[in-house]
């Protein structure tokens, strides 16, 4: 089987660089979508309590004959469970609700900057993380000025910021702030819904090398440094998007395909965005 290489988070611990997402996949699909995917290779699973489908993956690990230690799951906090007080209960249910006794990643799914402090919401994170029960603890959606305020206001660095990240939204920016931080980038959305993937650019390289747009994407993000997991519900796909390890964009091919950026969001805005 494939090896999929690790990345080494700031306290230590190893996530796998690809992995698995489940958003938008029906809560009753999740199960067997993961089981699939625990078939093809992969061992790292992104949820969340907004997908409403946690019980499925927990299902799927429970199901799979898998060792806990060699499954990576995250999970994310629902934009309405920001108290700390919520935030503790709706951490309990996640545990609950995957039948874990700890998840691997636990983050903050959005700043909301006009709901409240995320900084006393990263209070209760870091709790989580001292108890044992979160192996890792991070943030979702924070662009540098949140960063720079929770560290001013906190004690532990996040281990990771999951944000929105494809050809047309490079987010360079970002990137070199957690860079510069020690903090891994995630990337959401790393085919930007797949509207990349009849990009005039991305097609010519990906028919160079005998490999799909997809999987030219997607190596596109592992050789610049960044952990992604694209979502699949179809066995060939979910293959496809695992077969990026046994060849290589050139230099030339990774400054064309950055060269696309539009800075263009498929997603919300991280700066306005406060739905709860």
């Amino acid at each position: 089987m494939t090896t999929v290489p690790n990345i080494t988070l700031n306290h230590g611990v190893e996530i796998p660089q690809l992995g698995f997402g489940v958003f938008q996949i029906d809560p009753a699909q999740t199960k067997d979508a993961v089981l699939q995917a625990f078939e093809v290779g992969y061992r790292h699973i992104d949820t969340a309590q907004m997908y409403g489908n946690e019980q499925g993956v927990g299902e799927a690990f429970a199901e799979s004959g898998l060792d806990r230690g060699d499954v990576f799951i995250t999970s994310k906090l629902n934009n309405n469970a920001h108290d700390p007080e919520v935030a503790a209960e709706a951490f309990d249910r996640t545990l609950e609700t995957l039948g874990l006794e700890h998840v691997d990643l636990f983050l903050i799914h959005w700043p909301l900057p006009t709901v409240g402090s995320f900084v006393e919401t990263w209070a209760a994170m870091e709790d989580f993380y001292r108890s044992g029960r979160a192996k890792s603890i991070g943030v979702s959606n924070f662009q540098p000025h949140h960063l720079r305020r929770l560290f001013a206001e906190s004690s532990i660095r996040p281990a990771v910021n999951q944000v929105e990240v494809h050809p047309y939204l490079t987010q360079d920016e970002v990137r070199a702030f957690d860079t510069e931080h020690q903090i891994a980038t995630e990337a959401w959305s790393p085919l930007a819904k797949g509207l990349v993937l009849e990009d005039p650019t991305i097609v010519r390289i990906a028919e160079s090398l005998d490999r799909t747009p997809a999987q030219v994407t997607l190596r596109w993000h592992l050789q610049r440094g960044d952990i992604v997991f694209p979502k699949s519900v179809t066995r060939s796909r979910m293959e496809e998007n695992f077969d990026i390890f046994d060849f290589e964009l050139s230099g030339a091919n990774l400054t064309d395909i950055t060269a696309l950026n539009r800075d263009e969001r498929t997603g919300p805005d991280p700066d306005t965005f406060d739905r709860v």
